[in-house]
């Protein structure tokens, strides 16, 4: 398994990698959750996939099996800033505009969004695994550029899943049923100022792109 970083000027970097992240979030998002979001028949991509967002994506065997997406609160593109913001601006349909109590414009701060691993992925400690180094990547590109906060919006089942992997991130606003899927969602925060989750075994390092994995599980 290992982890992979980068923005958009990076992508020539890794391949394939950042299309099979958006490959892969289509198959969560649009396939199994049903949302209305942008998609074609390849991939789900959004108004927050430009040059103000970090990625962070793990692979196994050479295949994307998870991702996650991240920015500043500061960051503008066009019309839009980060997705908390632009909800409760009322610029995103279907995410109420009461999600947070309060708008927060810093570089302290930044947002996570379109976190996935595979459902493909039955064992929960590799799960856990995956998502681990999909949030240490996200929170050492937002530590690098100033960040002490990362937030997000995502499923309650998170703030569990994170607090197993050594973060410790609370409500920062009331849940709502989202509409597509009827699943409960709730803002987060945690801080990221430390590097607080466990670190990955001796069997788990992040390395180049173009280096094979050191290892893969059964297929994912």
């Amino acid at each position: 398994m290992e982890k992979i970083t980068f923005n958009l000027t990076q992508l020539h970097r890794h391949g394939t990698a950042f299309f099979e992240y958006l490959a892969l979030r289509k198959q969560f998002f649009v396939d199994q959750l049903g949302w209305d979001i942008p998609h074609d028949d390849a991939v789900e991509m959004d108004q927050y996939d430009n040059p103000q967002a970090y990625y962070s994506l793990v692979l196994q065997d050479g295949k994307v099996i998870g991702g996650g997406r991240a920015m500043a609160t500061t960051a503008r593109w066009g019309a839009h800033t980060y997705m908390l913001r632009d909800a409760v601006e009322g610029k995103i349909i279907g995410i109420p505009d009461t999600i947070v109590d309060q708008i927060m414009v810093t570089a302290n701060v930044w947002e996570c969004t379109r976190v996935v691993v595979s459902s493909d992925i039955k064992d929960p400690a590799v799960s856990g695994q995956c998502l681990s180094l999909i949030v240490e990547g996200l929170a050492e590109q937002a530590r690098d550029q100033g960040a002490t906060e990362m937030m997000a919006l995502s499923r309650p089942s998170l703030l569990r899943a994170l607090r197993k992997i050594g973060y410790a991130p609370r409500m920062i606003g009331e849940p709502y049923i989202n509409a597509d899927d009827g699943r409960r969602y709730v803002a987060m925060s945690m801080d990221v100022t430390g590097k607080i989750a466990p670190k990955p075994s001796k069997r788990t390092e992040t390395v180049s792109a173009y280096e094979q994995p050191l290892y893969a599980q059964s297929p994912l």
